[in-house]
């Protein structure tokens, strides 16, 4: 889990106290205001996890008017940091209305370096703590299964399905373009099937030369074939007690077909070269981009092949079908390459997230992560553009033509956007988009989303 940032936000219009100030926060990254809208811009381009406010601030810096104000801003726009304000000993009563109004705590002038110091961090303890709780819970809601990342009805139906599938016997057929998540979803299947203290076997058949590919799936004795100095156990054997998945199957060789068809009728296995049968407990899992129904009518798939392995068959739709998925999916994949890179917090800017609906991504997910990865290496901000991910938000998406699908579409799409924004709180999504509570939690049920 990414380490939070340690940004400090200081708010005083004094510049020696300012100054006096950042030097007593060594090992944190002093961000200094003199104002209120200063102030505002800097929480928003920063996000500080905690800030220090003065609440005596031009142009009244005689009354605490400009500070209350400063303060009911920055929690409207992150609740979650910590505000401590500075007052003047004779200010004690507009201290606990600040505390009231959300206010961490308050500190009263003269300043004592080391008080001030432990209270700002037990603020950034206790937001710390906060914030991986905050990630462990919203990672529980967009992660129906392990490592796969959604919100859209489309993908939750799947893994809820895939739940259902999986403690079943059934052979499983996914379908789907390149990168769309099959191998995840194979994986999923694997670990909820009871198989999971065995093995997960994973083969491309596309990769692998027609020549070598039937030894490389049953095996082979030694002296089989030229090179075959060793008896050699296959990926069928390798995976028994556990887990097959056959990647790409639309790609098989027609003879390798007929023998795989005879393992699924069989469940025993005949080594290349050899004349004893092996009897193999495995469950089999296929996938392929392809379209097989076309390609039994060219004659290049097996037709009673495409029945046994389709005995459950689950389509996965194109990341630019998931509605609402890719910010979510982007935003976990920022968190996780910020972290192997050892890049401070990075947060996508609008420009960005704009750019992120609005481009059909072709290579689906796979495209998705290799454009996040490079953004964070490129990156010279804390904020990732749209240029840092070489995506222009310049294209005009498609909306369908009927005008009560085209409202509903968009007012769903608003709510599904708000909610991901506000990270699922339900009073920040109503005020965001302008409604009461009794609203959003009747669109919410209209809709079939959740907080």
């Amino acid at each position: 889990m990414e380490p939070c940032s340690r940004k400090l936000l200081i708010v005083e219009d004094d510049p020696g106290l300012r100054n006096q100030l950042c030097w007593c926060f060594d090992g944190y990254e002093t961000l200094t205001a003199a104002d209120r809208e200063s102030a505002l811009n800097l929480l928003q381009r920063h996000s500080p996890p905690i800030v220090l406010l003065d609440l005596g601030l031009p142009p009244d810096p005689a009354n605490a008017s400009e500070g209350l104000k400063a303060l009911e801003q920055m929690k409207a726009l992150e609740p979650d940091t910590k505000v401590i304000v500075v007052t003047g000993n004779d200010e004690r009563k507009n201290a606990l209305q600040a505390v009231a109004m959300g206010a961490y705590d308050f500190y009263q002038k003269p300043v004592d370096a080391d008080v001030l110091r432990l209270l700002v961090d037990r603020a950034y303890n206790l937001y710390a703590l906060e914030r991986e709780n905050r990630e462990l819970l919203a990672q529980q809601a967009i992660m129906p299964l392990r490592g796969v990342i959604a919100a859209s009805p489309a993908m939750l139906r799947i893994c809820r399905s895939v739940e259902k599938i999986a403690p079943t016997r059934a052979n499983v057929l996914l379908l789907g373009e390149s990168g769309t998540g099959k191998e995840l979803l194979a994986q999923a299947l694997h670990e909820l099937s009871g198989r999971d203290k065995e093995t997960f076997v994973a083969i491309n058949c596309a990769a692998i030369p027609d020549a070598l590919l039937e030894s490389e799936l049953f095996g082979h004795e030694k002296g089989a074939f030229t090179g075959a100095v060793k008896q050699m156990r296959g990926k069928i054997e390798y995976a028994n007690g556990g887990t097959l998945m056959l990647d790409e199957v639309g790609d098989m060789p027609l003879a390798l077909q007929a023998k795989l068809l005879r393992f699924l009728q069989e469940r025993v296995i005949e080594r290349v070269g050899g004349r004893e049968t092996i009897p193999v407990d495995v469950r089999v899992i296929c996938a392929t981009h392809r379209d097989l129904p076309a390609l039994i009518i060219d004659g290049a798939f097996r037709q009673d092949l495409y029945y046994r392995i389709s005995e459950v068959t689950i389509q996965i739709p194109p990341l630019r079908d998931r509605e609402g998925d890719v910010p979510l999916i982007a935003r976990m994949l920022l968190n996780r390459y910020s972290r192997q890179l050892k890049r401070s917090q990075l947060n996508l800017s609008p420009d960005a997230l704009n750019a992120l609906k609005l481009y059909p991504w072709p290579g689906n997910v796979r495209e998705l992560e290799n454009r996040l990865k490079r953004a964070v290496i490129m990156c010279e901000s804390d904020l990732v553009s749209a240029q840092d991910l070489e995506l222009e938000a310049n294209e005009m998406s498609v909306t369908p033509l009927n005008l009560r699908q085209a409202r509903e579409r968009a007012e769903r799409r608003a709510i599904q956007e708000a909610l991901n924004y506000a990270d699922g709180n339900v009073s920040q999504t109503a005020d965001l988009l302008g409604i009461s509570r009794p609203t959003m939690y009747a669109l919410l049920n209209r809709y079939g989303l959740k907080a």
